[in-house]
């Protein structure tokens, strides 16, 4: 053996012996690591020593990728000990047995980002997990698979999906528990299960042997409930601790009695207390006074209590993943918490500085500086022009063609998850001689009726389900109808069918015969149009025809973060296409509150790559002339505006009785 052989042999081993040692090192540093609760001391145990945590929320999948650390930063140099964050299952199972872990929904390193900078953990797995998130984090490719199932019990149809789901789901956070070295302290079991009506004690005992086969013995398992022995009552099982959520209190014996009533030795925990509160579509913007906010918070922590709360959500109009609640009494969430400690741009708030300071009295704080706020760029005014209404775009839009039916299918039935969908009808028969009554009353959730491309009016689940019309032999219906999101959270989640969900009538008549279109906005481009069909939309009144508008904004430099303010538009679907296709958010000014949509850094590319500034209004385009055909890129959020009515429902008559052809 040569001097060289045996040099590289002796490396080899040296080598070896080191990789075995840290190993040895790492495992015994597992073993050593644990997290228990001390009934007798009232507290939670970690690594043996007696541990209370603060926590705030954040939510991965509303905040973009590239700036996962920024947030999770400003949260640990707020004082925080962890975060806590839902796992949504239709995010990541959007079609059956189809799993995306990647970019923006690899949470796994998401956990470990939290990790590296500080923080550690509180998992909220599901399979239920409220959030403000379209269907409360349920794939809609159930409804398809089972009309019928009943959500959140021992359903057959129910449990197969949520087994499959959580034995893909467990097994990645197993690694990452804290006992394994990982900063998972906890993973929750359901969510709020107490507030919902089938109160199945067999399937709440299912999930938790769910985890625990996944997890292993020492995984610490906990419920969060309304504070009230009502919730708690059905919301709890035996081997996942109870946890309680309030909001404001000057009282916290009194709100934590109902957790003592079920847990009356071990750690007090509010794990969802509310800095702020969501706002909902046509309501003024929610607030909670700061020093009402920041004396209940002192209370609590004073009293020993382990607490979460509501940090920050942000980014809730990605796309089309808005929170989602369209019923009388659950309107659609714009955005969330824009009244939290961190806005949805990451920007500190009053609040921020408020939580920190009353942190400082129980614990001291990172020797870290408060990370700045992003910086914000007015890019100013985008002409747009008019580039298609969304029959022109119908091939762009649906490819594959129509679907034909006997009666119309729901959007579910048809395998169309979020967005819209046009359902397409030719009139036979006689001519009727005196108007006659169109009957949309299944519509859910929002509809625009067109004969011929011009627009006739305006449905909705809550208004508006009928309108006389004298139509022709041979005209052609459109009805293009929005899924304003699943029902997230109540009982009428198990009534949640989107689309026409039944028969369409016309002078009490059902019609017959529907080519039905499921769209994709995402795959509008300006060049994917061959030709210009018409220099503009039909125009009915003051509302216009469902249409495509295109604007250019260049970018010299690097690009900052921006607000997009479109106050002068109708209501609709923004995108913006540079290296990619960004699906903004949905907008809706002269609802509110909110008006101006928060445009990420990553969204925007610089010169010379050109950023296309797509609008899908739906009601009315504010394009009578050039100078007003534009949106504007400024550098101030705007979600306070007052709601208010646009000029299309001020002149009713001009759709109830007014017909024009083309």
């Amino acid at each position: 053996m040569t001097e060289k052989m045996a040099a590289t042999r002796r490396w080899i081993f040296l080598s070896c012996c080191i990789v075995c040692l840290l190993s040895a090192c790492q495992l015994s540093q597992a073993q050593n690591r644990t997290f228990e609760i001390d009934y007798l001391g009232n507290t939670f145990v970690k690594d043996g020593k007696a541990f209370r945590y603060v926590s705030g929320s954040i939510h991965y999948m509303r905040v973009p990728k590239e700036y996962w650390r920024d947030r999770l930063e400003k949260m640990y140099a707020a004082g925080l000990d962890a975060i806590q964050f839902y796992i949504p299952w239709n995010y990541h199972e959007p079609e059956i047995g189809q799993y995306n872990f990647e970019g923006q929904r690899d949470f796994v390193q998401f956990i470990k980002l939290a990790q590296e900078v500080g923080l550690l953990v509180l998992i909220r797995a599901g399979p239920y997990i409220c959030g403000e998130w379209e269907f409360g984090g349920f794939p809609a490719w159930l409804l398809k698979e089972n009309p019928k199932m009943v959500l959140r019990k021992m359903d057959p149809t129910y449990i197969k999906y949520v087994d499959t789901w959580m034995d893909k789901l467990l097994p990645m956070l197993t690694p990452l528990m804290y006992e394994n070295g990982g900063p998972i302290l906890m993973v929750q079991i359901e969510n709020e299960y107490g507030s919902f009506y089938t109160c199945d004690h067999d399937y709440m005992a299912h999930l938790r042997d769910k985890a625990r086969e996944h997890l292993g013995p020492r995984a610490l398992l906990y419920t969060t409930d309304g504070s009230g022995d009502g919730f708690l009552k059905c919301g709890t099982v035996p081997g996942a601790y109870v946890t309680v959520d309030f909001g404001n209190s000057f009282n916290p014996q009194k709100s934590f009695q109902p957790q003592r009533d079920y847990e009356p030795f071990g750690p007090l925990v509010n794990s969802e207390f509310y800095p702020g509160w969501l706002d909902h579509w046509g309501y003024p913007h929610s607030t909670v006074n700061l020093d009402v906010f920041s004396k209940a918070l002192d209370l609590l922590l004073d009293y020993g209590a382990n607490v979460n709360m509501y940090m920050f959500e942000g980014g809730t109009n990605f796309g089309f993943w808005n929170g989602a609640n369209y019923a009388p009494y659950q309107a659609v969430p714009t955005s969330y918490d824009y009244d939290a400690p961190l806005t949805e741009a990451g920007d500190i708030t009053d609040k921020y500085i408020a939580i920190r300071q009353v942190i400082s009295k129980y614990k001291q704080l990172p020797s870290m500086p408060i990370p700045k706020n992003t910086t914000k760029t007015a890019y100013g005014k985008v002409e747009m022009s008019f580039m298609a209404t969304v029959q022109d775009a119908l091939q762009t839009l649906c490819p594959k063609g129509p679907i034909k039916s006997q009666y119309p299918l729901t959007m579910e039935a048809i395998g169309q998850w979020q967005g819209f969908v046009l359902y397409r009808h030719t009139l036979l028969g006689d001519t009727p001689s005196e108007p006659k009554t169109l009957d949309l009353s299944g519509v859910r959730d929002r509809a625009y009726l067109m004969i011929n491309q011009v627009p006739q009016g305006i449905f909705d689940r809550n208004g508006q389900k009928t309108m006389n019309l004298t139509l022709k032999v041979n005209e052609t219906i459109d009805i293009l109808v929005e899924n304003m999101g699943h029902i997230g959270f109540g009982s009428e989640m198990n009534n949640n069918s989107k689309g026409l969900i039944s028969n369409v009538t016309f002078g009490g008549s059902i019609l017959t015969g529907w080519s039905i279109f499921p769209l994709t906005v995402e795959n509008f481009k300006p060049s994917s149009l061959s030709g210009i069909y018409r220099d503009k939309p039909f125009r009915n009144g003051n509302l216009t025809t469902p249409s495509f508008y295109v604007g250019k904004l260049h970018v010299p430099k690097e690009p900052s973060d921006t607000f997009l303010d479109m106050s002068a538009w109708g209501k609709g679907q923004n995108l913006i296409m540079s290296s990619s296709m960004i699906n903004v958010g949905r907008y809706w000014p002269y609802v509110g509150p909110q008006v101006r949509l928060y445009v990420p850094k990553p969204f925007l590319a610089p010169s010379p790559t050109i950023n296309y500034i797509i609008m899908f209004e739906l009601e009315q385009a504010p394009c009578d002339t050039a100078d007003k055909c534009t949106v504007e890129f400024v550098d101030q959020a705007l979600i306070n505006a007052a709601p208010h009515k646009p000029n299309f429902e001020r002149e009713e008559t001009v759709f109830s009785r007014k017909r024009i052809s083309v």
